[in-house]
C-alpha cells in the first residue's frame, strides 16, 4: 500500500511540476543572455569604432591644415610634437600608443609614391613613420594609422583587416602647401 501511495504522490507532484511556469523566465533568459550580450557589446564596439574613426579623420585634417598653412614649419615642430598635436584630439576614444603618423613631402603630384600600410606579413608596416612637412609649394601627404584591438568575437571575421585580428583605422590628407 505504501508503494502505491508513493507512486501516486510522485505522479501528482510530477504533473504539478510540469504545469509550474515560475522558472520558465529564468530558463528562457539563460538561453538568450549570451547571444544578447554579445550582440549588445558588438553594437557598442562598432559605435565606439566609428567614433574613433571620425575623431582620427578630424585630427588628421586639422594637423594637415597646420602643415598646409606653414604653422608647423614656422614653429619648427618635430615628429613627436606633431604626433602629440594629433594625440590631443583623439585621446577621449583612442590611445596615443597605437597611433602611427607618416608625413611625406614631394616635389609634384606625379612623384607621390604611396606605400601600403599593411606589410607582406599582414600586420601594420612599422616603417611608416617619416616626418617631412616640406616647404612652401611642396606636395605633402599626411597619413595616420591606428591599430584597433577588436574585443567582441562576433566582429573579428567582419572587421579584421590585419593578420593578428585587429582593425586598421587610417586617415589621409594630400595637398599642396600654401606660399607661406
Amino acid at each position: 500500500m505504501r508503494v502505491r501511495e508513493a507512486i501516486v504522490g510522485f505522479v501528482r507532484h510530477g504533473r504539478a511540476f510540469g504545469r509550474d511556469r515560475r522558472g520558465a523566465t529564468i530558463v528562457e533568459f539563460a538561453l538568450i543572455a549570451l547571444p544578447f550580450f554579445l550582440l549588445l557589446g558588438s553594437i557598442l564596439e562598432v559605435g565606439i569604432l566609428f567614433t574613433g574613426s571620425a575623431m582620427l579623420e578630424k585630427a588628421t585634417a586639422d594637423a594637415a591644415r597646420m602643415v598646409r598653412t606653414g604653422q608647423v614649419q614656422g614653429a619648427n615642430m618635430n615628429s613627436t610634437q606633431f604626433k602629440n598635436l594629433i594625440c590631443n584630439e583623439i585621446t577621449p576614444v583612442l590611445s596615443c600608443n597605437g597611433l602611427q603618423v607618416d608625413v611625406e613631402s614631394f616635389a609634384s603630384f606625379d612623384n607621390i609614391t604611396i606605400t601600403n600600410p599593411i606589410g607582406s606579413n599582414g600586420n601594420l608596416n612599422g616603417g611608416l613613420s617619416s616626418y617631412n612637412a616640406g616647404s612652401a609649394g611642396n606636395i605633402v601627404l599626411v597619413r595616420t594609422f591606428y591599430q584597433w584591438d577588436i574585443m567582441m568575437p562576433l566582429l573579428k571575421p567582419f572587421f579584421s583587416n590585419l593578420s593578428n585580428g585587429d582593425y586598421l583605422l587610417t586617415s589621409t590628407a594630400a595637398f599642396r602647401n600654401e606660399p607661406f
